[in-house]
């Protein structure tokens, strides 16, 4: 028996511009393909995007940008949540899946800093803002005389924040910059070599509930598989390490010829630590195993309980 594709859905999102565009990215896809699909967007203002006065480790991590949309898919308020994929937990909270995991943007991060500094020229001792661990990590591997410091808010507040002077410079995800249309503001693009990404960074995750037939056909047409085996290697290389999507856990594949081919890092907060492996193969979720595994034998489980 086919499942009917529904005429209407509602779609949760957070309130900032860039989760507004990823939602009505979203919206363009599924109305582009289900012609006639009527689609409503409803907004949420999570614990996460209230809380701006703490560093996002201290306060729980990224999964505080989703535990009201997710309790509004449990309570059927909603049919979907689009997501961040970087910022959404590996294991998927009781009754929900990712029906889509749709088309990545640049993986890389960007520099936006005061006096179109790029990272070399910086300053010795500059102000350097990020939450990220990952970055921090990364950051101080490369340049240990920075000062680190959290900062918070929408992607649009931390340029200012860095514009402005109130730090000499902060680093973003690209994907995020541009999809904005802040392009202009960038002073650097990091390297992969440089500051490899976060797992999942790029691209958009739609949730759902797992028993809801009609619309995992309705995202099965805007799924993109490909893309989904490579965040499925480094989300894999994430979960192996037993960590959250705040750790100082970086990972990207590229998939070529039905082949993975994956990178991934574990850094100390500090920067005087950097544990970094690399495979490949056809199986995802397993080569995401391999590497962790092969990552803890380096030490990575030391560095990960020490953050």
């Amino acid at each position: 028996m086919i499942t009917p594709i529904p005429n209407e859905i509602i779609i949760g999102s957070r309130t900032s511009e860039l989760a507004m565009w990823q939602t009505n990215h979203i919206k363009a896809q599924l109305q582009a393909v289900w012609l006639g699909l009527t689609v409503h967007v409803e907004p949420f203002v999570t614990k996460g995007d209230k809380t701006l006065d703490k560093p996002l480790p201290q306060i729980g991590g990224k999964g505080l940008f989703t535990l009201e949309l997710e309790q509004a898919l449990h309570d059927g308020r909603i049919h979907l949540a689009v997501h961040s994929l970087k910022d959404l937990p590996v294991k998927n909270a009781a009754g929900l899946t990712l029906g889509a995991i749709v088309g990545r943007a640049d993986v890389r991060d960007v520099l936006i800093a005061k006096n179109g500094w790029a990272l070399a020229s910086l300053p010795e001792g500059a102000v350097v803002g990020t939450s990220s661990l990952r970055r921090q990590a990364q950051l101080l591997a490369n340049r240990p005389d920075f000062q680190v410091k959290s900062i918070r808010g929408n992607v649009g507040t931390r340029v200012r924040k860095a514009l402005e002077g109130e730090y000499d410079a902060t680093v973003l995800a690209a994907a995020g910059i541009t999809r904005l249309g802040l392009d202009d503001h960038i002073t650097d693009w990091f390297s992969l070599d440089t500051m490899l990404p976060a797992p999942g960074q790029g691209a958009l995750a739609v949730q759902c509930r797992a028993n809801d037939a009609a619309i995992l056909n309705l995202l099965a047409a805007v799924d993109r598989p490909q893309v989904r085996a490579c965040v499925t290697a480094e989300r894999s290389f994430l979960h192996h390490l037993d960590s959250g999507c705040s750790a100082p856990v970086a990972a990207h594949a590229t998939q070529k010829k039905g082949k993975i081919y994956l990178a991934g890092l574990v850094g100390a907060p500090d920067g005087r630590a950097i544990i970094q492996v690399s495979g490949q193969s056809t199986d995802a979720w397993q080569l995401g195993a391999e590497l962790a595994r092969q990552a803890v034998a380096q030490g990575a489980q030391e560095i990960l309980a020490g953050v």
